[in-house]
């Protein structure tokens, strides 16, 4: 076989310039001068015998060879990655890596005790969480840049029918008050009690403020007349609003379990109301399963969909991704 005419150096050198938009910031990403980068970018073009950068711009912007190779790249790199995790796996998690994503509710909320007791368990490997939109973390892992992800969100269809969507529990989403409001006395609320209150809420534009949105009106619920008097940008704040007294709110109760149990925020029941939102566990079914992706299914996935969770869980996620009904 004739010598390849590249690197991985090389390779992972490209990569970074494209993710760091420069020469000079990839090489402070990867702790080596700005002329080691740009040497070895000239010695990859002159083996190529092409243009990888068009340098006119004061960006570096990659020329069409240049992308064809970024593509490979990135294949490549992560097969050397998945190879590498391989090998680690012979070792029975006594090291190796985990690296799991989610969208921003589970991610804030529950894979952090998710994670917290997968390292009890394994405190030799090291784990790693991302926590993007549905969108972005269904890329990464279609893309090996994450092992498994717990998303809240619908994923694109080209993204569904690429990677393994397993329903893995739904978090109910509570309307909760100001624990003085008039309406907290109360023993049971209905729906048209709702259309009374002044409602904490994020953003109209929001991905999640759209869901909520959908999900109620799928529940019978008239978003149109529920009365918005504040627009916030994060769970957290609106939390805090409605813990100030200044509107009711509807919220994942996953991410007011403290706040209920501590009794600051009231949790009071609706008539012919209960507003649930699916989770579903995602991975890729072609790529590399390690050890450590199979410890987190089988150990803790089952855990968080217990009886004792905020989460419900008629099912039991197995070790290979499969579902089982209990």
């Amino acid at each position: 076989m004739a010598d390849l005419p590249f690197t991985l150096d090389q390779l992972r050198i490209l990569r970074a310039i494209v993710n760091e938009g420069s020469f000079k910031k990839a090489a402070d990403s990867l702790f080596v001068t700005q002329p080691a980068v740009s040497l070895q970018i000239q010695n990859l073009e002159k083996q190529l015998e092409v243009a990888l950068f068009d340098r006119g711009g004061r960006k570096a912007q990659l020329t069409e060879a240049g992308q064809l190779l970024l593509n490979y790249c990135e294949r490549i790199l992560t097969q050397c990655q998945e190879a590498c995790r391989a090998i680690d796996d012979l070792h029975n998690l006594k090291g190796g890596s985990l690296v799991v994503g989610a969208s921003q509710t589970t991610g804030t909320y529950l894979m952090p005790r998710m994670i917290g007791l997968f390292r009890q368990k394994f405190p030799d490997v090291a784990v790693q969480l991302q926590v993007h939109s549905t969108r972005r973390t269904g890329w990464s892992v279609a893309n090996g840049q994450i092992d498994l992800a717990i998303i809240g969100g619908e994923l694109p269809s080209e993204l569904s029918e690429l990677l393994q969507v397993v329903p893995y529990a739904s978090d109910e989403l509570a309307l909760v008050l100001p624990v003085k409001h008039p309406l907290a006395r109360l023993v049971e609320l209905n729906k048209e009690d709702l259309y009374r209150l002044g409602f904490v809420s994020l953003d109209a534009q929001s991905t999640t403020r759209k869901m909520v949105d959908q999900l109620l009106a799928r529940s019978g619920v008239d978003v149109q007349r529920l009365r918005i008097e504040m627009e916030l940008n994060s769970l957290e704040a609106i939390k805090n609003a409605v813990h100030s007294g200044l509107g009711a709110a509807f919220l994942p109760v996953v991410s007011i379990e403290r706040e209920l149990t501590a009794g600051t925020l009231h949790k009071p029941v609706v008539a012919d109301l209960e507003v649930r939102r699916q989770l579903n566990l995602i991975s890729h079914p072609a790529r590399y399963c390690s050890r450590a992706a199979e410890a987190f299914r089988r150990d803790v996935l089952p855990v968080f969909a217990s009886s004792e969770s905020p989460l419900r869980q008629p099912r039991t996620v197995n070790a290979e991704g499969s579902v089982q009904r209990e």
